[in-house]
């Protein structure tokens, strides 16, 4: 009897009742993946650099004297425990969002998911296992941080309940977004798919809740007693709170309630718990109908078919005349192709939005006078071309590797073309798939060239910008294509280098060219190129400043040189590892 008890016990204790087996399953095959050690060594490192940044910044031991630099430390120590603080907070989501991207889609393209069923393990507990198993590949990377703040500790002014606040916010944030992205993940196999529509949802979520905040009540004030409306809207949005409790911390004589944290985190994980049991039941659904037979149950639940009420059977509808082949055969197959449903669905996405955008120029006055009219403008132009680029980066990357996976590559292959005129058709089907993300950019900037806002030039300049960005993302999306078999880890890798090109690496740039600001004194020279390289500066000062075509377009060759420099590894790289 006291063994049962015993036995009973543990069990509660050890949560196997509640992520199954699927949780252990999870963590052997993730101790044995080479990826789980690369990215904690990454994720080291990027840390460690934005450390030794900031703290250069603040102390600059370059030029200061010793009493100085101890002077400093306090203030280094604020900024550092920041540093790592949201980096962390950043850093974590995304990968939340990317690890749990396939958790779901993959056991059902496999169909394993049915099998599961017909064993003792529930559908909740096979969704608690998936998310569980990644979080605690998080988890870890958040507990490398903690002896680091701990130590930072001691140079003084950082308090423990904003690191342990900082920490519970960063963990119920992280367990969200997961959670929605495990969720996305049911509908689609495709990671991108489900890491754009995760990314959207979330982005609307609480990026249109921060608008709207501010739009109704205007700007915070930190030094007056917040109002109730106020204190509901930093429950909701944990960017809101991160950055109310950062300037706690920083100004402690703000006067805003300690206490808003405990809440935000419960109802964060109220919010998870919904996702995950709404994730569990269609899970339930689709691993039933898999078990009986049925594994496109998603497809025709989206798409029912349609039936003849007479004969049972759908009528067949006679095929047209053939076609013939006009032109380049790729060129032809790509403007003549069918565009997927992934991709129509994406695309469908980014153009609403942006008509949303346009639509809301009728608004503008309104959310000029909460962002500034420059400010709110400039806005908007980051955004569409941030739409843009994300359409390109998409596209190319998928091109071969949805070849590969359809097995029609070797098809190809065997045929008279080139590798260039592969690749030149491949190009022509990117640019015909995103081409009307481009037009909405230019008609925005056209409404406002009427009335004389931008220059004559303007047009032109954000054309030439466009043009050698996706020069450059169409060649490193080939390059990723042609060497990826799957098109997850292609638009995933293009993504990343993106990322590190267009945003860490000018960001680190600009810090440490301030942190050295005493010794250099080509300063505002080295800042100008640094950010000059970013297609969204680009286009920004093209429609503030309206600079000559030359100094708006320097950067482009550069891009075009690059863009064509991987276009030509994919060549070579074309017929390696076709299978």
């Amino acid at each position: 009897m006291s063994s049962i008890s015993i036995n009973s016990v543990s069990h509660l204790f050890s949560l196997s009742w509640l992520t199954g087996p699927i949780f252990d399953k999870e963590l052997r095959v993730s101790s044995r993946r080479r990826k789980n050690y690369i990215l904690r060594s990454v994720y080291l490192a990027l840390l460690t650099v934005f450390v030794v940044v900031v703290w250069l910044q603040e102390v600059q031991f370059v030029s200061s004297s010793g009493l100085y630099t101890s002077s400093r430390l306090a203030a280094a120590g604020k900024a550092v425990v920041i540093t790592i603080v949201w980096f962390q907070f950043c850093a974590t989501q995304a990968l939340a969002v990317i690890m749990l991207s396939t958790a779901i889609g993959d056991e059902i393209y496999l169909r394993t998911l049915g099998v599961l069923m017909t064993t003792p393990i529930t559908s909740f507990q096979i969704v608690i296992g998936k998310l569980f198993s990644k979080l605690l590949q998080l988890i870890l990377l958040l507990a490398i941080s903690l002896p680091l703040l701990a130590i930072i500790r001691v140079f003084g002014g950082v308090p423990w309940d904003y690191v342990i606040s900082s920490l519970c916010i960063t963990l119920t944030t992280v367990i969200f977004f997961g959670s929605v992205s495990l969720f996305f993940s049911i509908f689609s196999r495709r990671a991108y798919v489900v890491i754009i529509m995760t990314t959207l949802v979330l982005g609307l979520l609480f990026g249109l809740l921060l608008f709207l905040s501010m739009l109704i009540f205007g700007f915070f004030s930190w030094g007056r007693q917040m109002d109730t409306p106020i204190i509901v809207l930093f429950h909701l949005n944990p960017y809101m709170l991160l950055t109310l409790s950062t300037e706690i911390m920083l100004h402690p004589g703000i006067g805003a309630p300690s206490c808003l944290w405990p809440a935000h985190c419960g109802f964060m994980l109220a919010a998870s718990s919904v996702v995950l049991f709404v994730s569990a039941l269609i899970v339930r659904k689709i691993a039933l109908a898999q078990d009986s037979g049925f594994p496109n149950i998603l497809r025709r639940l989206l798409n029912p078919p349609v039936v003849d009420t007479v004969k049972g059977t759908a009528p067949s509808k006679s095929g047209g005349q053939i076609r013939r082949v006009k032109g380049p055969p790729v060129v032809w197959k790509e403007l003549k192709s069918r565009v997927s449903s992934r991709e129509r669905l994406v695309v469908a996405i980014i153009i609403g939005l942006e008509l949303a955008l346009i639509a809301s120029m009728y608004l503008f006055p309104v959310v000029a006078d909460v962002f500034g009219h420059f400010e709110a403008h400039m806005l908007y132009i980051c955004i569409f071309m941030g739409l843009g680029l994300l359409s390109v980066a998409i596209f190319p990357a998928s091109c071969i590797t949805s070849e590969k996976e359809a097995r029609t590559w070797p098809l190809l292959l065997v045929t008279t073309l080139s590798g260039w005129q592969i690749l030149f058709g491949k190009f022509v089907g990117v640019l015909r798939r995103s081409i009307f993300v481009w037009l909405l950019l230019l008609i925005y900037i056209s409404l406002f060239w009427q009335v004389g806002y931008v220059g004559s030039l303007a047009l032109v300049q954000i054309a030439v910008i466009v043009a050698g960005s996706v020069i450059f993302l169409c060649g490193t999306g080939f390059y990723f294509s042609s060497r990826f078999r799957r098109t997850s880890a292609a638009v995933m890798t293009n993504f990343v280098l993106t990322a590190i090109i267009w945003g860490a690496f000018p960001f680190l740039m600009i810090v440490l060219i301030d942190a050295f600001r005493p010794i250099w004194q080509t300063r505002h020279m080295l800042e100008e190129y640094c950010l000059g390289a970013v297609p969204f500066i680009q286009a920004m000062r093209v429609m503030d400043n309206n600079p000559s075509l030359y100094e708006s377009a320097r950067f482009i060759p550069s891009y075009v040189f690059l863009g064509l420099f991987f276009a030509w590894r994919a060549n070579c790289r074309l017929r390696r590892n076709i299978f």
